[in-house]
C-alpha cells in the first residue's frame, strides 16, 4: 500500500474511511456537472429542523444517514443487482439551510432539487424535518407537470395540519401545502401507517373532502403490509404516470428509530417498510423520494440512520433491477 493513501484507496477502503458522501459515491456541486456526468440518481441534503414541534436534531440527518452503513452495497442479496455497477449515482450536496429562515430554506430545497428532477435526474432527498417534503415534492411535479404525479407517504402522522400554533410551513402541514397549491392532487395523494391520537377529526375531515386516501397502521396488521400498498399504487396513480415516496422514519416503531422527532408507539418493522418500497420502486416509475425526521442526537447506535439508508438503498436497488433489464430507472 502507498504511504499516503490516494483517493481511490479510500474510497473502495472500510466505510470509515475517505469522502462522507452517501455510499462514497462521486461529489457533485453545480448544475454544469450534473450535465457532464448525466447521473440516473442523485442525493441531496435538507438540513431543516426548524418545522419541528418537539424534538429538534434532523438537521443533522443528511450526514448520519449518508454514513450509516458498515460496507458499500456491492451486491443485493435478494434482488440480485449490484446497484452502484448498474447505475450512476452522485451525491449533489446539501441545499444551503440557514436556522431561522424557513422561506429561504424551502426556496434553497426546491431549487437545488429542481436542478435535479427537471433533468430527469431521480432525486433522493434526505431530510431534515418533514417541512422539506413541501419545496422538494413541488419541485418534481414543477419537472413533471404539476397535478401529474402521486405521492405515496409512509408517516405515523398524517402532517396535513392547517398550521402549528402558527406557523404554516411546519412538519406537521407539508402535505396540506402540496394539495392546497395544486402540485400533488388531493385524490393521487395516499398515505401508510397512520396511527396514534394526531390528527383531529376535523383534519381527516378536510382530507376526505379533498380525496385522499390512507390506511391506517391496525389496517396492515389486518390485511397485511403487501397487500396495503398494492392497493395504495393503484389509488395514487388513478390518472398520474409517475410516483413521489415520502418516507417519515417514524413510520416505524420506536424500537427500530427512536431518534426521531415524534416517536408514536406501535408501528412498522423495517422487513416490512423496506420490501414496501422496494416494491414500490420496482412496480411504479419513481421521480422523487425524500427520507425524513431522522435525529441523530436522539439515535442510539445509528439504528434509526441506518434504517434511513437502508430505505434509500432499497429504492436505488430497484431501479437498478429495471434498468438491468433495458429499462430506465
Amino acid at each position: 500500500m502507498p504511504e499516503t493513501p490516494n483517493l481511490d484507496a479510500q474510497v473502495n477502503g472500510p466505510q470509515y474511511l475517505g469522502p462522507a458522501t452517501f455510499m462514497k459515491v462521486r461529489a457533485l456541486t453545480e448544475p454544469e456537472e450534473l450535465e457532464r456526468v448525466a447521473p440516473d440518481v442523485a442525493i441531496v441534503g435538507a438540513p431543516w429542523d426548524d418545522g419541528t414541534t418537539y424534538r429538534p436534531g434532523a438537521r443533522f440527518g443528511p450526514r448520519a444517514v449518508r454514513v450509516a452503513n458498515y460496507q458499500g452495497p456491492s451486491w443485493h442479496l435478494d434482488l440480485q443487482v449490484a446497484p452502484f455497477e448498474v447505475l450512476k449515482v452522485v451525491d449533489y450536496g446539501d441545499a444551503v439551510c440557514y436556522p431561522g429562515l424557513t422561506d429561504q430554506a424551502h426556496k434553497a430545497i426546491r431549487a437545488r432539487v429542481a436542478e435535479v428532477a427537471s433533468r430527469k435526474i431521480v432525486p433522493f432527498v434526505i431530510g431534515g424535518d418533514h417541512s422539506i417534503t413541501y419545496p422538494s415534492a413541488t419541485a418534481v411535479a414543477d419537472a413533471y407537470g404539476r397535478g401529474k404525479v402521486g405521492l405515496v407517504h409512509f408517516d405515523a402522522h398524517a402532517d396535513t395540519g392547517n398550521s402549528t400554533w402558527g406557523n404554516l410551513a411546519s412538519h406537521a402541514t407539508p402535505m396540506r401545502r402540496l394539495i392546497e397549491s395544486g402540485a400533488v392532487p388531493g385524490r393521487n395523494f395516499v398515505q401508510i401507517g397512520l396511527r396514534g391520537y394526531w390528527p383531529e377529526l376535523e383534519t381527516f375531515e378536510w382530507m376526505r373532502a379533498q380525496g385522499m386516501r390512507w390506511h391506517l397502521m391496525g389496517e396492515l396488521l389486518d390485511r397485511g403490509v403487501e397487500t396495503v400498498i398494492g392497493q395504495a399504487l393503484q389509488e395514487a396513480l388513478d390518472g398520474p404516470e409517475v410516483i413521489y415516496l415520502s418516507v417519515d422514519i417514524d413510520v416505524l416503531d420506536p424500537g427500530f428509530a427512536p431518534g426521531t422527532g415524534t416517536p408514536e408507539p406501535g408501528g412498522m418493522q423495517p422487513a416490512d417498510l423496506l420490501r414496501g418500497i422496494r416494491n414500490i420502486a420496482l412496480r411504479t416509475k419513481l421521480v422523487g423520494m425524500d427520507v425524513v425526521e431522522v435525529s441523530p442526537p436522539y439515535d442510539h447506535a445509528e439504528i434509526t440512520a441506518q434504517n434511513a439508508n437502508r430505505c434509500i438503498l432499497e429504492a436505488i436497488s430497484a431501479l437498478a433491477v429495471k434498468k438491468s433489464r433495458g429499462g430506465t430507472p
